[in-house]
């Protein structure tokens, strides 16, 4: 079996930008990822990379993509379910196959946070929904919702107005959280409306949805129903392997982007780094593999 010097799990922002720095440090590596180009291929516009202006994310990680292929690095679709430890290797095991590391990048990212609520589950694919561009085109001249209160869902309920008759917030707190840029898009736009301080408490309908109730006694009738509230790290595979993550299970990295565990690394959304960007993603991969090369010359 061979034995990668740097091997990368997840193939987003952070796993494919430590992989062109892996080749260019001539270390001998692959990307192992279930899905191409992370969440952000869910990413309708892309406005805030440098050289990058007005795309999809999808086009954006194609454009990432293209230069892995450049350096002639293998990205390997597969679904890794354990990472461990046999002496100086670590071992990653997919559903398929098993791989042999002298380093590992985390850069897993995260999924979607579900709403428990009663009814939410029932009603996944038949009105609840937790990709708008995904879907928002099967709900044109329709009614929906979005819950949720960060910057993210404003910039669903944007996209929702593309195509939607009306677009509802609905937030559990005062204000919502979102880049000023999309703030005040928002403000400007007469097919959003906000709902704050409530809760979704119930999703009913037959055989779609039909409303949703709120905690405060009301109801409102919706075709669909969005959700954006928050995010769950993707860093329970570690747990075999004794990897250091905090409350919330996010990876607790230092500066060189290094795991409690030596040859370990992490990047990306899957990390404790608060302001989760593409950006930042990019940077803490390109930081992670030079680390891993500093650590593979000792």
């Amino acid at each position: 079996m061979a034995v990668y010097d740097f091997l990368i799990i997840g193939g987003g922002p952070g796993g494919l930008s430590a992989s062109i720095y892996a080749s260019r440090f001539r270390m001998n590596a692959a990307v192992i990822t279930e899905q191409f180009g992370g969440v952000i291929v869910n990413t309708h516009i892309i406005e805030n990379y440098p050289g990058f202006y007005n795309g999809t994310g999808m086009e954006l990680m194609a454009v990432f993509k293209k230069q892995v292929e450049f350096y002639k690095v293998p990205i390997i679709e597969e679904r890794v379910l354990n990472i461990s430890r046999d002496n100086s290797l670590f071992i990653v095991k997919t559903a398929a196959n098993s791989y042999q590391a002298k380093s590992v990048l985390i850069a897993t990212g995260t999924s979607w946070r579900k709403l428990d609520v009663k009814g939410a589950k029932e009603f996944e694919h038949k009105g609840v929904s937790y990709c708008a561009l995904c879907d928002a085109p099967l709900f044109k001249d329709k009614v929906v919702g979005v819950v949720g209160g960060s910057d993210s869902a404003a910039k669903e309920a944007l996209l929702l107005s593309e195509y939607a008759k009306k677009v509802y917030i609905i937030y559990r707190g005062e204000n919502v959280r979102a880049e000023p840029i999309n703030a005040e898009r928002v403000r400007k736009n007469k097919k959003i409306e906000i709902i704050t301080k409530t809760n979704v408490v119930e999703v009913k309908g037959d055989d779609v949805i039909r409303e949703v109730v709120f905690d405060t006694g009301k109801s409102l009738k919706l075709n669909g129903l969005f959700i954006e509230i928050g995010s769950i790290p993707n860093s329970l595979l570690l747990k075999d392997l004794g990897v250091k993550v905090d409350d919330k299970d996010q990876i607790v990295i230092g500066d060189d982007m290094q795991t409690n565990i030596p040859g370990v690394f992490a990047a990306g959304d899957v990390t404790i780094n608060p302001f989760k960007q593409v950006i930042t993603a990019a940077y803490q991969g390109s930081k992670a593999a030079n680390s891993a090369y500093q650590y593979l010359k000792r």
